[in-house]
């Protein structure tokens, strides 16, 4: 019972065994649950769960420069995003939903330094990427921060991860996008790139933290990969429809 920070410490914990993991969403983001198709009510999430039956999801792992190894479940990336996550874990802790992850990323604008990123895609024959991002961003469901959508065609077990960049576009260009995000979560900019890939290399010219499900877990350089039908859920028998988010 918890939202998706408190669900990556029970993945981290079950990996590697046949121990089958069940959530009811009562975090601030939840968007692991909304992608498995849970009602925003945990009581009605319980009554889902209970008709449900175990589902096979991909888990994404990340090496740190610290040497560290960790795992996600939803999103995970660098940039503003990340330096939100510090904000929306403390000062911003009691704010409700979606609204927690706004006021989080305006107060992290402030002062935020747009970072040079270079991406690697690793086993594969798609070229590198160099540019300025506000954030570079590597997830396995649809969205992060409550419903922000940054990655609509993700899915949770399709063996791949969707790497998301959103190029500076300054701070009246994120004004700008502020109001379709709070109503709808929807990013509609042409200063989005996106791909899909199984492993990435993401290197910044300083370091930069990253973070996991909202969660800080090292500094980059960093290294990214998917690792496919690695937890079993208990997840509904059919998908709630996406607008009980």
């Amino acid at each position: 019972m918890g939202g998706d920070g408190t669900f990556q410490g029970l993945a981290n914990a079950a990996f590697g065994s046949h121990v089958l993991v069940g959530v009811l969403p009562m975090g601030g983001g939840n968007d692991f649950a909304a992608a498995l198709g849970l009602p925003a009510d945990p009581i009605k999430a319980a009554e889902a769960v209970l008709q449900g039956s175990p589902r096979l999801v991909d888990l994404v792992r990340v090496r740190t420069a610290e040497g560290r190894t960790r795992l996600y479940a939803g999103g995970g990336g660098i940039g503003l995003d990340a330096e939100a996550a510090r904000y929306a874990s403390g000062t911003f802790h009691r704010l409700p939903g979606r609204a927690r992850y706004i006021a989080s990323a305006l107060r992290a604008l402030m002062g935020f330094v747009p970072i040079e990123v270079r991406i690697e895609f690793l086993e594969s024959g798609l070229p590198a990427c160099e540019t300025t991002v506000l954030l570079a961003a590597a997830l396995n469901s649809p969205t992060y921060g409550a419903g922000l959508r940054l990655a609509p065609d993700a899915t949770l077990d399709d063996g791949s991860l969707d790497i998301v960049l959103i190029e500076d576009i300054g701070t009246l260009g994120i004004l700008r996008l502020l109001p379709r995000l709070i109503s709808s979560g929807e990013l509609r900019t042409n200063h989005v790139k996106r791909w899909k890939a199984c492993k990435v290399r993401i290197t910044t010219r300083t370091p930069s933290a990253f973070h996991g499900d909202g969660e800080i877990l090292g500094l980059t350089p960093v290294e990214i990969e998917v690792l496919p039908r690695a937890a079993r859920i208990l997840a509904p028998a059919a998908r709630a429809n996406p607008q009980l988010w």
